[in-house]
């Protein structure tokens, strides 16, 4: 279950806690007038069946809870009450699988920055990879492969095109454009600087047979990206955060970075070529399936204000 906590204005909490008393999925309805202070009004809280959720924001939405007020939802990770299990019957579906739109939203706007950490992130990513081409070792690049923070702007490019937020896909683009350029200059830099300090000794790749899957672009390529964008987005949507973990592990999209880098430095533009078709083979596989999964849902789920709220920027 989810708890929803409403800050109300005072001429509408009557008519709010009407509806929430009405609801089917809602339980542990609680009162506090006159508690919120900034904004002014009374403070309202339900914990709510997570299927029921998204027709709950749905509803405050459109009494303009949102712009007058303020609404927070927050997960409850143990819930020990008869009233919880009747709320939870008494709704379709199973809570894992529900949809929580506004919180998708949020989430992955939030996962879509090109913050300090993220861009950090990526260049380490890219750096073990890198190492992994370097050294032939599959492990490293599949560490890279885990650190990779790059399936939140990812998802948030799908969220954006399926619901027309073009703040979202513009913030994902930025995200993504910046990101992955700076990782790759910064990767064929410490490359040189590794080799030039004695580290490493650059040897044409032809050796490294054990990584050769990173630029070696083909059907499996996309077929895998497709997998691994339906299955992330699966994860997110149905608060499955764990299987993430197998989504990274699965695409080529950091090491393919890592791989283009390295072979930039040796001038062997085939392999770098390849290994940038590789990571815009998955890019855009990852992104078009996370898309098809989030349309399918939208068919699937009843979503009552579901256009408007997520048009709005």
């Amino acid at each position: 279950m989810l708890h929803v906590r409403v800050v109300c204005p005072a001429d509408r909490t009557d008519e709010v806690l009407a509806y929430l008393r009405g609801t089917t999925g809602t339980a542990h309805l609680t009162l506090a007038r006159g508690a919120s202070i900034a904004p002014a009004g009374d403070l309202l809280g339900a914990d709510v069946a997570r299927e029921a959720v998204d027709d709950v924001l749905a509803a405050l939405c459109d009494r303009g809870i949102d712009r007058d007020g303020g609404i927070t939802v927050e997960p409850l990770e143990t819930v020990l009450s008869d009233a919880a299990d009747r709320a939870e019957e008494a709704v379709p579906g199973l809570g894992s699988d529900a949809v929580v739109w506004d919180e998708l939203v949020g989430r992955t706007g939030e996962e879509s920055q090109a913050s300090a950490s993220f861009l950090a992130l990526l260049t380490i990513a890219c750096l073990l990879a890198a190492i992994g081409v370097v050294t032939n070792s599959p492990v490293t690049v599949v560490g890279a492969m885990v650190v990779g923070p790059e399936f939140g702007p990812l998802a948030a490019l799908a969220v954006g095109l399926v619901g027309r937020r073009t703040d979202l896909t513009g913030r994902a683009l930025r995200a993504l454009g910046l990101g992955f350029p700076l990782a790759l200059v910064v990767t064929a830099g410490a490359a040189v600087l590794a080799e030039a300090a004695g580290l490493v000794s650059l040897s044409p790749l032809e050796s490294a047979d054990q990584v050769d899957f990173i630029y070696q672009v083909g059907p499996f390529s996309l077929i895998v990206a497709l997998l691994a964008g339906a299955a992330g987005m699966l994860a997110m949507t149905s608060a499955k955060s764990a299987a993430l973990v197998g989504v990274f592990i699965s695409v080529t999209t950091v090491p393919a970075a890592g791989y283009a880098a390295v072979a930039a430095t040796l001038s062997d533009w085939p392999r770098c070529l390849s290994s940038l078709a590789q990571l815009a083979v998955n890019l855009v596989g990852i992104v078009a399936a996370a898309a098809a999964v989030l349309l399918l849902r939208t068919r699937t789920y009843r979503r009552r204000g579901l256009g408007r709220r997520l048009s709005e920027g």
